[in-house]
This record gives structure tokens, C-alpha cells and sequence, in this order.
């Protein structure tokens, strides 16, 4: 059967939203502690797990995704997220916290990491001449699927309690995940989408193994400056609405509206920085990322207004998010699709990395100084040298395809 690439599309999308549910765990919490008498750190804990998970487990996996294709793959993320948010409700139902890290944080956090890159690879292999938008379009399904999650887990909560949630949470993503699953797949044959006939942005510079890749010098500038780009973002958004309050005096409820709205810029500049990447270059994407977040963090520690205190971290934020689009295409960009689904779960080893060191970092500076100020200083010093990296890896992709230019035009004399 010959399939269609945007349902292909679509399908990376319902597996991407199911898994992006997971960032709505905030309105668990409350309701958890309340009932079951957990203390909020024990509850807490269990979200750490499946962060700290998804990041590694997608490096972990990436050679099983690439062996054994996406479908199986997506298939093995649906049953373990989905036994993981089911068996969260048994945790709760039989009042057993350790049965709840191993639940929501173990068997959710492998299932997040193996089904976050299992579509991923395949999306740019279906879209060589749009990969930016090709994973900007998985991505965005994962950064909104809190938008979707949050106000049904509320509602779901309030009607049938905690436990029933979590069993039609799981029963639902697992069905939506396998959906998605059952009719993702590769191009049939290697040079199907030929990408001679696209546009110049879907020529990769070269075709490593992953082995390969992470022994050159361009596969560590990239994992150094998606650290720090995942970094930030996550430590802005684990002290947003205080750290408003604090400032700028922003009220308790503007503080949470803002939160909200972060959400939109961070799913929103999933799509569109990925989108703009196709036709400016996922290089310049990244120089462009670096720029506005030290202008960012430089003009915060002096900004008074409340609007545009906001705009300068939601701008944060889109970059942030938009990061996560760019990588796996900037990747494919570097080093092809050989083996993309291993290289991409290398790099995502940042988010594991970011969502411990952001948060980290924040909360350490803040306790030691009482203030925010020295926070900003610091990731800005971050920034900049993320930004130096951003333009020499930019000199060194001008550079290299000026080479095969030259050797293209000599061979074909």
C-alpha cells in the first residue's frame, strides 16, 4: 500500500501528544497529596524519574529503533507509556509510592524516550525537502499535548478520582500511540523520495553511522549547544511565575496566565522556528537562537516593565522549544539519515541533562543571593559561548559545502 507522507505526519503527531501529556503532571500533584497523604517530594520524585528516563533511554534505544523500524517501536513505547500511566491508577489505588515511581516513572519515562525519536527519523526520511517541518510538526504534538492533557485530567479527577484517570489516561494513549504506530513506516525503498528532485535544504553534507558522528567535532558543538539551549529554557520555565512575581510584581493569577501562555510559545516555536530552518538554514536557526537569548538575559536584570519582562522570556521559551525541532534536522543535516534515530537519542542525553542542571542551577544561585539577577548574568555568559559555538559551526557547514560544490562541478567536467 502506498502511503500517504502527511498521515504519516499525523501519525507522528497522535504518538507524540499522548507522550507529551507527561508536562501536565503539575495538576496531579495537589490532588495526590491531598488523598493519598504522599509528601510532595515522594510524589515529585516519580516525574523526576520519567524525565531523567525519556532523555536517556532515547540514547539507550536508538539502535533498537533503527533496527527494528518505527512501527515495532512505536508499538513497544505505546504498551510501556501506557502501562505506565494505567499502572500509575493501581499505584494509587493499593497506596504504594514505590509502585508509582516505577509505574509513572519508569515504564512512562522509557516509553517517552523510545517514543519520542521513533518518528522522528522517519518523518525527515518522508520529507527531505522539508525536514524542518517535518519534525517541527512531531514536536509541536508533544509540546501541546499538556494543553490537551491538563484541563481533561482535571475534569477526569473530579468526576472518577485519581486511579480511574489514570486507567482511561493510559487506555486512551496507549490506543492513540498504536494508531499512530500501525501506519507509521520508512519509504519503501531507499531513494524513493529521491531528494535530487526537492530543494537544496534536504542535501545532508554527509552519511555516517552513529559510531562515525560521535567522533567528530561537529556532533559535540551540537550536543554542547543544545545542553545549554535546553539548559536555559527548563530553568526558566521551573521559576517562571515566581520569579515574575519577584521582579517585575506581577500578580499570583498574571503570573499563572503567563505560565500558560508560555506553553503556547513553547509548542508554537516548535513549528515555526523548524518551519523558518527549511529556508534560512538550521545553522542560522541556531545563530538566530543564541542572539535573542542574550539579548534576553542581558536586558532582564534591568527590565521593570511587566510586558516586556514577558516577551523576553517567552521569546526564551520559543527558542527553547524550537531547539528540540531544529536538533534532530540539523543532525540529519551533518550526518544523514544512516542511522539518525541513534545520533538524535545521543544528543537528546541534553534533556536529561537540562531538566537537572536548569533547575539546579536557578535554585542554587537563588538560595545563595537572594535574587534573580545573578542567574541571568550567568546563563548569559552560558549563551555567549553558546553563540560562538553557533558561528563556527555555521563557518564550518559554509565551508563544507563549498567543498562538495567544487567536487560536484569538478566531476561533472
Amino acid at each position: 500500500m502506498n502511503k500517504n507522507r502527511w498521515l504519516i505526519a499525523l501519525s507522528a503527531i497522535a504518538i507524540h501528544l499522548s507522550i507529551g501529556g507527561a508536562y501536565a503532571y503539575s495538576v496531579y500533584k495537589n490532588p495526590i497529596t491531598t488523598q493519598m497523604g504522599w509528601s510532595e517530594t515522594n510524589v515529585t520524585i516519580a516525574f523526576t524519574i520519567m524525565m531523567g528516563l525519556a532523555g536517556f533511554s532515547a540514547a539507550l534505544f536508538g539502535s533498537f529503533v533503527e533496527k527494528q523500524g518505527p512501527r515495532k517501536s512505536a508499538m513497544l513505547a505505546a504498551v510501556l507509556f501506557g502501562l505506565g500511566q494505567a499502572g500509575a491508577g493501581v499505584a494509587i489505588a493499593i497506596d504504594s509510592v514505590v509502585l508509582y515511581w516505577c509505574t509513572y516513572g519508569l515504564l512512562s519515562g522509557l516509553g517517552m524516550g523510545i517514543g519520542y525519536i521513533s518518528p522522528v527519523s522517519t518523518l525527515v526520511k518522508w520529507f527531505p525537502d522539508r525536514r524542518g517541518l517535518a519534525t517541527g510538526m512531531a514536536v509541536l504534538g508533544f509540546g501541546s499535548g499538556a494543553l490537551i492533557t491538563a484541563p481533561v485530567a482535571t475534569n477526569l479527577m473530579e468526576q472518577f478520582g485519581i486511579s480511574n484517570t489514570y486507567f482511561i489516561l493510559g487506555i486512551s494513549y496507549f490506543t492513540l500511540m498504536l494508531l499512530g504506530a500501525l501506519y507509521i513506516a520508512p519509504p519503501k525503498q531507499e531513494g524513493a523520495l529521491n531528494v535530487s528532485k526537492y530543494s537544496t535544504t534536504g542535501k545532508a553534507l554527509a552519511q555516517l553511522s552513529a559510531r562515525e558522528a560521535v567522533r567528530t567535532k561537529h556532533f559535540w558543538m551540537l550536543w554542547a549547544m543544545h545542553l545549554i539551549n535546553v539548559t536555559a529554557g527548563l530553568m526558566m520555565i521551573s521559576v517562571a511565575s515566581p520569579m515574575a512575581q519577584e521582579v517585575v510584581g506581577l500578580s499570583v493569577a498574571g503570573a499563572a496566565a503567563m505560565v500558560g501562555l508560555m506553553g503556547l510559545f513553547n509548542g508554537g516555536g516548535r513549528l515555526l522556528w523548524a518551519a523558518a530552518s527549511d529556508y534560512i538554514g538550521r545553522h542560522n536557526i541556531f545563530v538566530i537562537f543564541f542572539i535573542i537569548q542574550l539579548i534576553a538575559f542581558v536586558s532582564l536584570p534591568f527590565t521593570t516593565n511587566v510586558l516586556v519582562f514577558q516577551a523576553l522570556i517567552f521569546l526564551v521559551v520559543s527558542c527553547y522549544g524550537g531547539g528540540f525541532s531544529n536538533l534532530p534536522a540539523f543532525a540529519s543535516d551533518l550526518f544523514g539519515t544512516k542511522q539518525l534515530g541513534v545520533i538524535h537519542g545521543y544528543l537528546l542525553t541534553t534533556w536529561s541533562l537540562g531538566g537537572i542542571f536548569g533547575p539546579l542551577i536557578v535554585s542554587t544561585i537563588r538560595n545563595a543571593t537572594n535574587s534573580y539577577t545573578p542567574v541571568f548574568y550567568t546563563f548569559s555568559v552560558l549563551i555567549a559561548i553558546s553563540l560562538c559555538i553557533s558561528l563556527w559551526i555555521r563557518r564550518d557547514v559554509a565551508k563544507k559545502k563549498q567543498k562538495v560544490e567544487q567536487l560536484q562541478e569538478a566531476s561533472a567536467i
